[in-house]
């Protein structure tokens, strides 16, 4: 969070006009950026509105915290008010959405959208909706909630409104967790607050909720079956929200005129993309909807068929490929899920493509074609291999030749790597994936980062994590040759040699080899542990933690890092690949790599010059310590 005072300190802050000095000092330490112009216009004109509302309510001591960032993800609630209960004793917590709109009505096809008069051409999320999420996330993922869950609720305030220019968003229906006020009903709002937090302090009830422990994340893999056949296993936020409920409008609106619409949905590692695509699968499936789940990942796809179609065929089958519709008929089905997007090819057609299958027509065009919604997901940061032409803008470019509608929505959370901004900033500074070059980590007590001087190290540390009930899997940059046959009976030959210690890639295949799971399994079975993983089998999965062999393909020199293509044995970049290409191909590779941990990542150089420089960077943490908490 950025601030936590009492109502009282606030208003003291704001009266001497420290408090947007304070919130922006605060937020830049956090964030290492500035915040926008419109992040500060809504702290000068929304908290002013709150903070009067609680000095009239004689709420002075409730605590307020400003910008909580909520566990295990980079998401915000505008502020929590941590109290105590006037009827109960208990504490008490109100989550507040601030909005300085003033007309805003909901979409006509879904009641968790509305649209703003004069902000946006598209829907955004209804905000009865919006804090009705958060509650249910906190509830869901915060300590200190657990088995006390009516603890909590919510509101958003729309104090610059009118009851008549905004009485249409409970279309939404209101409930304790999600209910909004409008600044003519000032008074109604008012008395909730008084109805909810007693006019004392809310200091220990406000350490209680900063304090707790965060309950673990719900993993993808984990739920999978669940989602798709039972019931939402995922609690969706903001942006995930919006662009789950925009598919859902665009299969309704399909299925009603005819029409067929693009939607794209951009976003870094850990921003929830599977999450979405996984939740809209299965709600699709469940609805009898025709919708079909696609990667051009191999490993991710085979896991999902063996997770989710776990003893159901026809489960299984929702599960396919990219290049699985080259003949498939015109707006064959309702949705296609396009995850991964990044990795889509020129064309489908291959050496095992039949000879009446080729065509010259685009992958992009073919998926486009097979659906009324095809819906693509996907990080321009990702693409690892010369071929993969998956972005947002071939994507656009696709739906304008076909006069389509093409709808894109940013997801600007994460929730991998512990919910860590800083941690994935940090990453793309280290790689040169944002200019500026690399940055002095700064711990966050989200994400964990070390640094080992021998792989031997790294090992052993992922291997104390894991006896503690952590998952862990090592990856390293394509520097090694993989030896792809192994002869019946013989254990995997140990490919990744540094020094006197020597582990093998993981399975190059369908089959486990001497008690290692296949290929497509690495990441989640436990048995992966033990083989070194590659971006191919990484790619798309998470673990708790992460370590990371950074090859001599990527090393620091001086003051600048060196791509040195020589160094990689990766058989997919050809004589023919441009330096630049390789080099920003490495650097997204690695991107990856360092991306996959939930709690932490342990990083190890085959160079040690390499090293020193990441110990540098990473300073205090620089060499392996026991972890926190």
């Amino acid at each position: 969070m950025l601030i936590r005072e009492s109502v009282a300190s606030v208003a003291a802050e704001m009266h001497s006009e420290a408090l947007y000095f304070h919130l922006t000092d605060r937020f830049v330490h956090m964030h290492g950026y500035n915040p926008s112009e419109a992040e500060v216009r809504s702290w000068k004109h929304s908290i002013p509105a709150l903070v009067s509302a609680l000095l009239e309510a004689g709420l002075d001591d409730v605590e307020m915290m400003i910008e909580y960032t909520l566990p295990l993800t980079s998401k915000r609630a505008d502020v929590i008010l941590a109290g105590v209960h006037p009827k109960t004793g208990e504490p008490s917590y109100v989550v507040i959405e601030l909005k300085q709109w003033t007309e805003a009505y909901p979409d006509e096809d879904s009641p968790n959208l509305c649209h703003v008069a004069g902000m946006h051409n598209r829907p955004v999320l209804n905000p009865i909706e919006q804090v009705r999420g958060y509650c249910d996330y906190l509830a869901q993922f915060n300590g200190t909630l657990d088995g006390h869950e009516h603890r909590i609720v919510g509101a958003a305030y729309l104090h610059n409104a009118t009851e008549f220019g905004v009485s249409g968003l409970d279309v939404a229906g209101q409930s304790p967790r999600g209910r909004f006020f409008t600044g003519d009903r000032r008074g109604e709002f008012i008395e909730f607050l008084r109805n909810h937090l007693a006019a004392e302090s809310g200091a220990l009830a406000a350490d209680a909720l900063r304090n707790a422990a965060a309950k673990p994340s719900t993993q993808l893999i984990r739920v999978a079956a669940a989602e798709v056949r039972d019931r939402e296993q995922f609690q969706l936020l903001s942006e995930q929200k919006l662009a789950y409920e925009l598919v859902l409008k665009a299969v309704r609106n399909a299925q009603r005129s005819d029409s067929k619409e693009v939607i794209v949905v951009t976003g870094g590692p850990g921003s929830g993309k599977s999450v979405i695509a996984l939740s809209l699968l299965g709600e699709l499936y469940r609805q009898g909807r025709s919708a079909l789940h696609a990667t051009g990942s191999a490993s991710f796809t085979k896991t999902m068929r063996k997770v989710a179609g776990a003893r159901k065929r026809e489960v299984q089958d929702l599960f396919k490929y990219f290049n699985s519709f080259m003949t498939a008929e015109r707006n064959d089905f309702d949705v296609l899920i396009c995850d991964e997007a990044h990795r889509m090819r020129l064309t489908s057609a291959n050496r095992y493509t039949p000879a009446a299958n080729r065509t010259d027509k685009p992958q992009v065009d073919e998926l486009i074609d097979a659906t009324r919604v095809p819906v693509f997901l996907l990080d321009d940061h990702q693409i690892v291999r010369p071929g993969e032409m998956g972005s947002e803008r071939e994507i656009e470019a696709a739906a304008a030749r076909k006069g389509l509608r093409c709808t894109v929505v940013s997801l600007d959370s994460q929730f991998r790597c512990g919910g860590s901004d800083a941690y994935l900033r940090w990453v793309l500074r280290l790689l040169d994936l944002e200019q500026g070059g690399p940055v002095q980590w700064e711990p966050d007590a989200k994400m964990q980062l070390a640094v080992a001087e021998t792989p031997q190290e790294m090992e052993e540390f992922l291997e104390d994590r894991r006896a503690e009930g952590y998952s862990a899997r090592m990856s390293a940059g394509y520097c090694w040759k993989w030896t792809t046959k192994t002869a019946p009976g013989q254990p995997l030959p140990t490919d990744v040699v540094i020094g006197d210690w020597a582990r093998p890639w993981n399975v190059y295949g369908e089959r486990a080899v001497a008690g290692a799971p296949p290929a497509a399994l690495w990441a989640t079975d436990p048995a992966g542990f033990g083989q070194v993983g590659c971006v191919y089998t990484a790619q798309g999965f998470e673990y708790d933690w992460s370590g990371v062999i950074l090859g001599p393909d990527f090393v620091w020199r001086g003051d600048h890092w060196v791509v040195d293509r020589t160094k990689s044995k990766d058989p997919v970049f050809k004589k023919s690949t441009p330096d630049d290409v390789v080099a920003g191909l490495i650097r997204n590779t690695y991107k990856v790599l360092l991306t996959r941990g939930m709690v932490g990542t342990v990083i190890y150089s085959t160079d040690a010059e390499t090293r020193a420089k990441l110990r540098e960077l990473v300073g205090d943490e620089a060499r392996i310590a026991e972890p926190v908490g």
